[in-house]
């Protein structure tokens, strides 16, 4: 498929028949006729729910749009471990199940190739390479017919059990529970060109860059490096902030935004971690990062409590670092909206994010709002709840 071209309801010709093949692939519409013409396929209703059912096994937003993310996931999707020779290509890695099964079998057998993400990186070759060395097989880091033989040989034995999440938590927490000298990069979402939701006379731009501008100073005043994707007017693609990340070597990543919904009584606020339950992949960190940001906005605004969710979104499985997406409310509800143009309301918010970061270091049995003391009614402003605003314990 084009590059540029996305797919949906209604679409005909070539492309619409390419996806319907990608389906049938995968066992999830009819074989395709091969003497049928492309020119006359169609994405029908029966193409559309086979999409749909495809984004929700995987973690993407399920609009029944194949544009670039669903169609890669369709095209990595296909592959199965032994289908191709698997080795670490620098500018650009190989990308499929099979690579997260071979990460998977990695860490089953006590090697590290890092996060399962299903991306042929170098931590992933270095772990290929101990395990070759390990089983006398000639250590290239490229997984091929000798390597593939050895892998069968030493099937799993043992089962049950997160070694990838506990290998995620102790590397995160051997970093120290003091915020001083880490790095953050805030992401504020859209920009430039792409400018966003826009309802009710605001815009998301505006909002998500303010909202980082009073996070920053925060996390400035704890001795927290921070560093933002973009500047008023900048815009970067998912894979470029991803990129911007790894590269400043964060620690933490944070994207902000606001959310739309065609009916203006959708509201709240929601966060999402890298994740899929069915596959097998998680952030373990960035679930612990979620839900922390859920209980501190909430717990110093009335906004409506829509849980934390695992998506795999190409911003937050690209990073290298635990990463989440904050949806700070409804810009098309009118009572978000009020709240989201409210300055102490989203002071409210930003020091629910940068208390949720601290706690993400310290015990996990503090309480939701902590630290400091809330505010009285008379002091909370529009949309903030009377916990709002509690003291910053540096």
């Amino acid at each position: 498929m084009e590059s540029h071209r996305s797919c949906r309801l209604g679409d005909t010709g070539p492309v619409a028949a390419e996806v319907r093949a990608k389906l049938a692939v995968l066992g999830l519409m009819a074989p395709v006729d091969p003497l049928s013409d492309p020119a006359t396929a169609t994405y029908d209703d029966g193409c559309d729910r086979a999409v749909r059912n495809f984004q929700q096994q995987r973690g993407l937003t399920v609009d029944g749009l194949v544009g670039p993310e669903t169609y890669r996931a369709l095209e990595e999707a296909r592959w199965r471990l032994g289908d191709r020779l698997l080795t670490h290509a620098v500018t650009r890695p190989l990308v499929g199940d099979d690579v997260a099964a071979l990460q998977q079998r990695m860490l089953d057998m006590g090697f590290d190739p890092g996060r399962v993400d299903g991306i042929f990186g170098r931590r992933t070759a270095q772990a290929l390479m101990e395990f070759q060395r390990n089983v006398g097989v000639i250590a290239d880091g490229t997984c091929g017919p000798a390597t593939f033989k050895a892998l069968d040989r030493l099937a799993r034995t043992v089962v049950g059990g997160r070694p990838a999440d506990l290998r995620e938590s102790e590397q995160f927490y051997n970093a120290g529970p003091a915020l001083t000298g880490k790095t953050v990069v805030l992401d504020p979402g859209h920009g430039s060109d792409a400018h966003g939701v826009h309802a009710h006379g605001l815009a998301e731009e505006d909002i998500v860059t303010d909202l980082a501008a009073r996070v920053e100073g925060r996390l400035a005043a704890t001795g927290v490096n921070t560093y933002l994707t973009r500047g008023p007017r900048g815009n970067l693609d998912d894979t470029a902030r991803a990129t911007f990340a790894n590269t400043a070597r964060a620690d933490l990543f944070v994207s902000l935004h606001v959310d739309a919904n065609g009916s203006p009584h959708a509201s709240g606020v929601s966060t999402y971690y890298y994740g899929n339950t069915g596959l097998g992949r998680r952030s373990a960190v960035g679930e612990r990062l979620a839900e922390l940001v859920q209980e501190e906005v909430t717990a110093r605004t009335d906004l409506l409590d829509c849980r934390a969710h695992e998506k795999t979104w190409d911003l937050l499985r690209l990073t290298r670092m635990p990463a989440v997406r904050v949806e700070v409310g409804y810009l098309t509800s009118p009572a978000d909206a009020r709240r989201l143009g409210s300055p102490a309301f989203r002071d409210a918010v930003a020091e629910g994010l940068v208390v949720a970061i601290q706690r993400l270091y310290l015990p996990p049995d503090l309480p939701p709002g902590y630290p400091g003391e809330g505010r009285t009614d008379a002091q909370a402003g529009p949309g903030v709840s009377p916990r709002a605003e509690p003291a910053l314990t540096g």
